[in-house]
């Protein structure tokens, strides 16, 4: 089994990028653009390597290679974005990598590329790439090709020699083990075997509510691969533990003038097998609450009033600051109730709300994940 951290050092080892390996600072696939670029670099790694994986490290500084980590980022539904717009899409898999010296609220992500036979190509238009286009690795660029271009297989030694050196062994285990219980000390951190060979630890601050137990806070390491699973520091998950399976929902919280509840968004199923093979399943349990639509035009309108105030630089009431912070969540609740617009006024408020307060920022940022798992649903 591959530690994933050790992975990800000795591809950084190589310095260059090259038709395997590529490295971001970060990716942003809630624009439009971002997504073509992601979905031109996935194009061309998998049409570059016909028979071995290759890989995207995200959260690295280009010039000198140094780790300033990323958000985390849970999005289990990026394999349907890559169905969507790649016309034999390539299986992809994006991990969340901790190493000791980020904070704990950031990681490093690993994109990891399995192409299948044959080339890969867009299946239709995005940003500025037109539906068709092909894509390969020319050096540590991704360029148009034509079709008729001989696919050849390069890199698979290389490839199979960092992964090996990767392999994970005892040592790294506890060494894990031991990095993350004394880390989550704070939160009564615990660990568990599966099948005699892999270490699940776990961590989250309990909570109570009747005869159910949630915690929040919460943070999932699978030890053996050193992949950070889950992490949420803002809304409640419910766990089940079997000696076959760690199961993990995620709630979230919505709701208007104080009528707030949890709804289940989505389910996270590792089930261990004998043969010292896992699988991760994720289902998507989301179901969007409804509300009085005139209740919704009001909160709408006085969510677009804010935003012109914010844009004219124009100072907000109190009522308006405590509106603010809702503004994320309720513009949100809107589009789920067919306000169409709505998530244009989202995207339009980014950069408002990061100029002005960053607690709502933060608020902003689990709405967008909240919303980009539904959307690619």
């Amino acid at each position: 089994m591959i530690n994933k951290r050790l992975l990800i050092k000795h591809l950084l080892a190589h310095n260059d990028e090259n038709s395997f390996y590529d490295k971001k600072r970060k990716i942003d696939i809630g624009q439009k653009e971002g997504k073509a670029k992601f979905l031109k670099h996935v194009c061309a790694l998998s049409n570059s390597n016909p028979k071995n994986n290759s890989y995207m490290v995200i959260g690295v500084e280009d010039d000198d290679n140094a780790i300033i980590g990323v958000d985390f980022f849970d999005d289990s539904k990026i394999q349907n974005l890559i169905n969507a717009y790649l016309t034999n899409p390539p299986i992809v898999q994006y991990e969340n990598i901790p190493f000791p010296h980020l904070p704990n609220n950031k990681v490093v992500g690993l994109v990891t590329i399995r192409p299948n036979e044959g080339l890969t190509s867009l299946r239709k238009n995005i940003w500025k790439y037109y539906g068709g286009s092909v894509f390969f690795r020319d050096g540590s660029m991704s360029m148009p090709k034509v079709f008729d271009i001989e696919i050849t297989d390069v890199n698979s030694k290389i490839v199979a020699a960092i992964e090996k050196n990767a392999q994970n062994n005892i040592e790294h285990t506890l060494d894990g083990v031991f990095d993350f219980m004394n880390s989550r000390s704070d939160y009564n951190a615990q660990y568990k075997v599966f099948k005699e060979y892999f270490v699940v630890c776990w961590a989250g601050q309990k909570k109570l509510v009747k005869d159910d137990i949630y915690y929040s806070r919460v943070d999932i390491e699978l030890i053996n691969e050193r992949v950070r699973l889950f992490f949420s520091a803002l809304d409640e998950v419910s766990i089940r533990i079997d000696e076959n399976q760690f199961k993990i929902i995620e709630y979230v919280n919505l709701g208007l003038q104080g009528t707030n509840r949890y709804y289940p968004l989505e389910e996270t199923l590792i089930r261990f097998e004998d043969n010292a093979q896992y699988n991760i399943e994720t289902t998507l349990l989301f179901e969007p609450p409804k509300f009085d639509k005139k209740i919704l035009h009001h909160i709408y309108n006085t969510n677009n009033a804010i935003l012109n105030k914010l844009k004219k630089g124009m100072t907000l009431t109190p009522a308006e600051e405590s509106d603010l912070k809702n503004l994320p969540e309720t513009y949100l609740i809107c589009y789920l109730n067919h306000f169409e617009n709505a998530i244009n006024k989202l995207i339009e408020a980014k950069t408002l709300i990061k100029n002005y307060d960053q607690d709502t920022y933060r608020l902003y940022k689990e709405t967008i994940r909240i919303l980009r798992k539904v959307r690619y649903n």
